[in-house]
């Protein structure tokens, strides 16, 4: 049976509102590292700018950057019955992004965050409504998953989508655990991490979820790969990133950004972007890490999660004039 699609991604959807801070301080615990972001409080803040984009969340960026690389893509999320819900459907018709998979929920307001944004990073105000999903069964037969964000509510998908893998052998799932999959804890999760092919996680979450502190790179990838994961990558931040298959590590340094960059928000989506369309395109986990790097390193140059996902040209081209020392290399 020919496949609709070439992936379907599963995720909370939501409209984001870009605050440019123009006055904030950026405090540092010496002992925990905890970074805070304050502001004066009861006073009127200036800031520098507010863009205003719909459509995004972890597992809609994943759809529409894949989409942009020319694969066939969809995803299953929850909308409310407003403007911005329908603001949502209009781009994903002009990103070439399925729709078929999205419920509209009449009686609830679409997700609208609030992302505070200052020297590049970011602080994210989220509001997670409660929707109502088509059912995990209902997206047919398809290659692939990819499966970030949910809120508190839809602890129930968790189990849909495992059971769906397991009745589906052939399908492969791309997991990006989001905030509430983190504190649910790996237990909770076990079948999802079961039949999880390829893991996407930077340091600090890896850290998280095998419950560690300060722990060796290739320990982490022994405890994560242990929980069910083919293939797992690690990236840590401007550093580099690292893949596992499961018998051999690889880093490669981040792909050099052209200007320091505008926005880091979206990074790690645009990262398994890449990675994922290398895997879907045929490569070996070594060679689909180069990819990853390219699709963030365009994404920090703008404001907005989306703004600046590649093409396959784009990307190709990106790959044809890369520096000599970015490869991926066995460690």
């Amino acid at each position: 049976m020919e496949k609709k699609y070439d992936l379907v991604a599963i995720g909370d959807v939501t409209t984001d509102a870009f605050i440019e801070l123009a006055v904030a301080t950026v405090k540092t615990d010496p002992e925990t590292e905890e970074m805070t972001l304050t502001m004066p409080f009861a006073d009127k803040i200036p800031y520098k700018s507010l863009n205003v984009i719909p459509a995004v969340g972890n597992s809609s960026n994943v759809a529409v950057g894949l989409a942009r690389l020319g694969l066939k893509t969809a995803i299953l999320t929850g909308i409310g019955e407003d403007r911005y819900g329908q603001e949502i459907l209009d781009h994903y018709d002009k990103e070439g992004v399925g729709k078929e998979f999205v419920k509209v929920n009449p009686s609830l307001p679409t997700n609208y965050h609030f992302v505070l944004t200052y020297e590049a990073e970011r602080t994210i105000l989220v509001k997670h409504e409660e929707f109502t999903y088509h059912p995990v069964d209902s997206i047919g037969e398809v290659e692939w998953i990819y499966f970030s964000s949910v809120g508190e509510h839809a602890l129930a998908i968790h189990d849909k989508i495992s059971d769906y893998l397991e009745t589906h052998p052939n399908a492969k799932m791309g997991f990006n655990p989001g905030t509430f999959q983190m504190k649910l804890g790996a237990d909770r999760l076990k079948r999802v991490y079961q039949n999880t092919y390829a893991l996407f996680v930077n340091k600090t979450e890896a850290e998280h979820i095998l419950n560690t502190q300060d722990a060796d790179l290739k320990d982490l990838f022994a405890g994560l790969h242990t929980l069910g994961p083919k293939i797992v990558c690690i990236t840590d931040g401007p550093k580099a990133a690292y893949v596992s298959d499961g018998k051999k590590v690889y880093k490669t340094v981040p792909y050099p950004d052209p200007v320091p960059p505008i926005s880091r928000t979206g990074a790690g989506d645009a990262f398994a972007t890449g990675f994922m369309a290398g895997l879907m395109n045929g490569l070996p986990a070594n060679e689909a890490l180069l990819w990853g790097p390219i699709e963030s390193m365009s994404v920090v140059q703008a404001f907005g999660a989306q703004t600046n996902l590649l093409t396959k040209e784009k990307l190709f081209e990106y790959l044809s004039n890369a520096p000599a020392d970015y490869k991926a290399e066995e460690i």
